[in-house]
């Protein structure tokens, strides 16, 4: 469901990713590995259309992604790519259901669906009691699974997670971990996660390590 061929990237005349083809099937987790300065990061920006490569083509369920531009490219990513990044990035003068249906909003579903939709998110998360706090009144766990529902919101062919449990204590990354294989088990949920968490990669369907801009084979 996702097809990347040929990714090749530089800043400067520093190349940072230099011929990457990557895949991944529709239901599948997929951690991507490798030393600091590897170009995980960038890949992944780059397959959820934050970034532009300078060569090479990327598909998302048979859309070429880097060819839309402007306003087509931001309702695209709004309809089918989630993203979790390290740190939570919620906006602090809105509650946790606010900040959850801030992509549905964008998308122009109506408050009353956007915010059923929230609630069922937080009560498979075991927040629901939590919905109108605002974010500084919950943990860091807390506040990374409402930014995980904030991605599940607009049902999204695709979730990009950058070092998503980075930030947390070891219990609250191992229940991040397992939310993440549930939805994979239970919807079919596709995930692409950079990490350094060994345990997350552990348990997913597959481990590609990068390193010098290249996935090893």
């Amino acid at each position: 469901m996702l097809k990347a061929r040929g990714i090749k990237k530089a800043y400067g005349k520093l190349p940072i990713l230099k011929g990457v083809d990557f895949e991944v099937e529709k239901g599948e987790v997929v951690s991507i590995i490798g030393a600091s300065g590897a170009g995980k990061s960038t890949l992944l920006h780059i397959l959820g259309t934050l970034d532009q490569p300078d060569e090479g083509t990327v598909e998302l369920n048979h859309t070429r992604v880097n060819k839309l531009s402007g306003e087509l490219l931001s309702i695209f990513r709004n309809q089918n790519i989630g993203f979790v990044f390290q740190f939570h990035h919620l906006l602090p003068e809105f509650s946790a259901i606010e900040n959850i249906c801030i992509p549905a909003f964008i998308a122009k579903k109506s408050r009353k669906e956007a915010e059923s939709r929230g609630l069922e998110l937080l009560d498979m998360l075991g927040l629901k009691d939590r919905a109108t706090h605002k974010p500084n009144q919950l943990s860091g766990g807390e506040q990374q699974r409402i930014a995980v529902a904030r991605a599940l919101i607009n049902s999204p062919a695709i979730i990009l997670a950058d070092e998503p449990s980075g930030n947390l204590d070891s219990e609250n990354a191992a229940a991040l971990h397992q939310f993440f294989i549930t939805l994979r088990d239970n919807f079919k949920q596709t995930f692409v996660i950079v990490t350094h968490n060994n345990e997350l990669a552990q348990i997913s369907d597959r481990i590609v390590t990068m390193k010098d801009g290249l996935i090893e084979l």
